[in-house]
């Protein structure tokens, strides 16, 4: 354990939760304050590791904070928890004040400005974490004139995270954002403003084509999900003639 409070990948160190934010049914948005304006200087789409004990067992888990990589003071975390989850018991015990420990930070997607002409996200719940602050750094560079097509997995649309955040993104010139609701009948229910680019049912085979076609360029693909969604995902890719090395997994 490191107690000089800078983010390490060898030690675990201690940051304290300045605020928690409930966001959906199981979903939590956690604010950890970082010491005077120190940042955790993360590289776009790294992640961090938590530890945590519970029934004294020691349980480790990845997450990819969505605040930007040079926000000085804090660093923010979407974790969702799971009702038979280890780690879940452990998260859902956290209040304002606590201390958690956390390394790192590792892997993360080699972004460069402009490198690729478009890039197609594809994320089923959580995993749109490592693609905010690449989408983030997109719009905050002027310079930077990458088309990006983000599609977001939920079950409903009350699930969907961050929905003002991702809407502002979507006022971006270069920027579009699909959601496809898995447990949503029908979309008459929903806002007008959302009803546009939303979809029911499962992102498959077809609707991934279709919405390869719509892109302006052949895209690059950006992939981070549960092993299941990332192993469909990788196929209705192949399908749609996106090779491999166009695709990155989180």
């Amino acid at each position: 354990q490191s107690n000089n409070s800078e983010l390490n990948p060898d030690t675990f160190t201690a940051f304290s939760i300045s605020s928690v934010e409930q966001l959906t049914e199981d979903t939590y948005q956690y604010k950890f304050e970082l010491p005077g304006n120190s940042s955790l200087r993360l590289s776009l789409g790294q992640h961090i590791v938590l530890r945590g004990m519970v029934n004294g067992l020691e349980v480790q888990r990845a997450y990819t904070p969505i605040s930007p990589g040079n926000a000085e003071g804090y660093f923010e975390v979407l974790m969702k928890c799971y009702e038979a989850g280890l780690m879940s018991q452990y998260i859902k015990t956290w209040k304002k004040g606590d201390m958690v420990f956390w390394r790192g930070p590792f892997g993360g997607f080699p972004y460069q400005p402009n490198k690729h002409g478009e890039l197609l996200m594809l994320a089923s719940g959580t995993g749109l974490t490592p693609m905010l602050p690449i989408l983030q750094s997109i719009t905050d560079d002027e310079e930077d004139e990458t088309f990006v097509s983000l599609v977001g997995c939920f079950r409903t649309f009350d699930r969907i995270y961050l929905k003002p955040l991702l809407q502002d993104l979507a006022r971006y010139w270069n920027i579009r954002i699909f959601y496809v609701l898995s447990q949503e009948a029908s979309l008459e229910e929903l806002p007008w403003s959302y009803q546009e680019n939303t979809y029911t049912g499962r992102l498959d085979e077809d609707l991934i084509k279709t919405i390869i076609n719509s892109c302006r360029r052949k895209p690059f693909v950006l992939i981070c999900g549960s092993s299941a969604f990332n192993e469909d995902m990788t196929r209705y890719l192949k399908a749609a003639g996106i090779e491999e090395n166009s695709c990155f997994v989180f």
